[in-house]
Formats: structure tokens, sequence, C-alpha cells
């Protein structure tokens, strides 16, 4: 989704497969008020199959409301995520991936941008 994050330029609307190591990770908010203020810094979603939003084991493995995996501050110079994408920003690290990606997988892009960024 649209995102302020600095390694995320560029990549709203993206659906790429990640790499989880463990289920936690676990997004909780004290209250309904709190997960509505937190919405505006939504960085990263887990979805299903067909690029919704999902809270369901194993699709969401830790089981964050709102299938959060990932947020972000309004400026976009800090950003927390769950997943591991530095364990698949490489084509041949994916367990499936359509023929077409080159050698670098779409991931590699955040990490494109971060250096941009630096530079």
């Amino acid at each position: 989704q649209p995102s302020p994050s600095l390694f995320f330029q560029g990549m709203a609307g993206s659906r790429l497969p990640i790499s989880v190591a463990h289920g936690e990770g676990r997004v909780v908010f004290e209250n309904s008020a709190q997960q509505r203020r937190a919405e505006n810094y939504i960085a990263l979603q887990f979805v299903d199959h067909h690029g919704t939003q999902t809270d369901i084991y194993p699709l969401n493995p830790s089981g964050s409301p709102l299938g959060i995996t990932g947020m972000t501050s309004t400026d976009g110079r800090f950003t927390i995520l769950m997943p591991h994408p530095e364990r698949v920003f490489r084509t041949v690290q994916h367990s499936w991936h359509p023929e077409d990606w080159p050698e670098h997988s779409p991931w590699m892009t955040m990490f494109t941008n971060a250096r941009k960024w630096v530079d």
C-alpha cells in the first residue's frame, strides 16, 4: 500500500512472497481507538491469495489485526517489520517465484531505496 517509508518507495501495490522465521511480532492495541490511529502508519500487511488483508493463520503467522506486518513513522525514516526480506532479496532464495523474475527479487528494491536515501 502507499507508504511514506523510504524503504518502500515505488513498491505500492506489490504482492510478494516473504520469508517468516517465526510467529512473533504480533501487533497489540490497547483499544479500538488506538488501532484506528495506527492505521495511518501501516506500511505492510499480510494478504491472502486474492490480495485482501488477512488476520488468519497461516497467511498471517503472527495473527496481527488488519494483517499488520510493518509500520512506519509519518516521515518514513523509521520502519519496523516482522518478516525477513533480507532472506529473499535474490530470486533463487524463494521456494516459488514467477518465471520472469530477474536475478534480484522485488524485495531488493527496499535495499536499493535505502541506499538511494543514504546517498
